[in-house]
């Protein structure tokens, strides 16, 4: 019963150290700093597993344990302490020492292994020092030590197999082997000095490019982060002050669409989902103001040179450098204008002559302008045509000297008829118009009427030598004893009213006479005057 009460105890110390081994080299890829000095005290129960003078020793309930690790570098160590065992019949106390080796994780449970040799004590708890006896033990085992500071840490589980050899020379049993037992136990640790110094935190490092751009532009920012343990998977979460950044990859794009100059500023929060596996960094970029321009513009009119009255197309090209919106505005100095985008036309009814203006500017959505003229010359409207010629009354005779023949041209008529002679040889292009009239109560009406005009045109083709196709005779009602000369220009019409036409017939002339004969004389006769 005792052996396999022993062997069970022996097998479950083994299967303990064969799953502390794994976790061990479960850890061998971790890092997290070390301490180069480890010292433990705690709890400890063991059951040795013998007898003692025929009586069987129970596991030891009460008991304590104390030992000291110095490390030569992060992993292996040399421990040594000792432990004190509590019960009756017997208390054991142990002080043993030899290597250790322990593996750290990032997340604070640093299991170990070690193996200890020294001395193991027996004290019968009746008995003189006579019955004390020393053996040697031996304690293959290890455990967890989980970090709750930089400074402490609590033992959760320290189990080892514990062998010890003793030799009896008294007692019932007489000489005899001590076997083998378990020890487990559990405390407090306290952490001195450190390899390296403390692990460096995690952190990152924001690098934006370009780091001046305009506005539209993207900008990539990259985070570089350092510290972090191998083989963690970051997520990136990015802000930003100005724009839209997108995805939660070590890079992302900046959309700076509609932002004013000025600089931004982008934040990476990494993370490796890992309690304090965090980083920050940020990065800058500016936006430069867009380039202020402002637009040009070109203007021709068409046609350039115009009459009073009619219209000139002006056409303008308006472009901005900095590649904005223009609109096209029209002003002139003179004429009215009509735009229409690009163009307009001028219309210069009512213009004065000469040069007309017209200004065109551009302006862009930011107000800037730009502006060029384009002239337009109004001629000098041509003169006015002249009035059309018209007819005109030269002057009049009278037949009023002798009412014997009311019809006769005297010499006073004839002095006014050369004046008019005159006039139609100046004029080769004229004609004349002889409108004769005649009182109401005169004798021979119309007829005398006619004669006198028929008179006045004789004197003037038969004396003066006037082409008579050249005049026209009429006889009127206004009355008057009289002839009415008019004078038709080239071109002109003559229209008095009442002056009607009729068909021409001889001239009454007054022809001079011959002398008459003088009868034959007895005595010289006086001289006489032809009439």
């Amino acid at each position: 019963m005792l052996s396999a009460q022993r062997g069970c105890s022996g097998r479950a110390l083994i299967v303990c150290l064969f799953l502390l081994l794994l976790a061990a080299a479960a850890a061998v890829a971790q890092d997290a700093t070390a301490p180069k000095v480890e010292i433990y005290g705690g709890y400890v129960w063991y059951d040795p597993g013998a007898r003692l003078n025929g009586t069987q020793l129970r596991s030891m309930d009460k008991g304590f344990q104390v030992q000291s690790t110095f490390f030569a570098n992060r992993y292996f160590g040399f421990t040594a302490g000792g432990s004190g065992s509590f019960s009756d019949p017997a208390n054991v106390a142990t002080v043993m020492a030899g290597p250790t080796v322990k593996f750290r994780t990032e997340q604070g449970l640093s299991p170990f292994i070690h193996f200890l040799v020294g001395l193991h004590r027996v004290v019968p708890a009746s008995g003189g020092a006579a019955d004390n006896n020393n053996g040697v033990g031996l304690a293959l085992g290890g455990g967890f030590d989980l970090d709750v500071s930089r400074r402490f840490a609590l033992r959760i589980l320290q189990a080892d197999y514990l062998y010890a050899h003793h030799n009896y020379t008294g007692g019932a049993d007489g000489s005899r082997d001590w076997n083998s037992g378990a020890r487990i136990g559990g405390g407090l640790v306290l952490k001195l000095g450190s390899f390296g110094g403390p692990a460096a935190p995690p952190s990152a490092s924001c690098t934006a490019q370009p780091g001046e751009i305009m506005v539209g532009e993207p900008v990539t920012v990259t985070a570089n982060a350092q510290n972090f343990p191998a083989n963690r998977t970051l997520t990136y979460n990015w802000t930003t002050t100005g724009g839209k950044t997108s995805g939660n990859q070590q890079s992302t794009q900046v959309d700076t669409a509609g932002l004013g100059p000025g600089s931004y500023t982008v934040t990476a929060n990494i993370s490796s989902g890992k309690k304090n596996e965090t980083a920050t960094c940020k990065a800058n970029f500016s936006v430069k103001e867009q380039p202020k321009n402002p637009p040009t513009i070109t203007c021709t009119a068409n046609p350039a040179t115009v009459n009073p009255g009619e219209n000139s197309t002006v056409t303008c090209t308006a472009t901005s450098p900095d590649n904005r919106p223009v609109t096209t505005t029209f002003q002139s100095s003179g004429g009215k204008l009509t735009p229409s985008g690009n163009t307009a036309t001028l219309d210069t009814t009512g213009a004065q002559p000469g040069t007309i203006t017209v200004t065109a500017q551009a302006a862009d959505d930011r107000g800037l302008t730009g502006s060029t003229t384009a002239t337009v010359t109004v001629n000098q409207p041509p003169p006015p045509p002249p009035p059309p010629p018209t007819a005109s009354k030269l002057n009049e005779i009278g037949f009023t000297h002798n009412p014997a023949k009311p019809w006769r041209v005297d010499n006073e008529a004839k002095g006014i008829l050369d004046d008019v002679a005159l006039r139609l040889q100046r004029d080769p292009d004229a004609k004349a118009v002889i409108v004769g009239d005649v009182d109401p109560d005169e004798r021979g009406g119309v007829r005398l009427a006619q004669q006198r005009a028929v008179n006045t045109k004789g004197y003037l083709t038969s004396e003066k030598g006037i082409d008579p196709s050249r005049i026209e005779v009429r006889s009127g009602t206004a009355g008057g004893k009289r002839a009415e000369i008019y004078l038709v220009p080239a071109g002109a019409t003559f229209n008095v009213e009442g002056a009607q036409t009729f068909t021409e017939f001889p001239p009454q002339l007054d022809v001079p006479r011959a002398p008459a004969r003088k009868p034959a004389a007895r005595r010289p006769a006086a001289p006489t005057t032809p009439r």
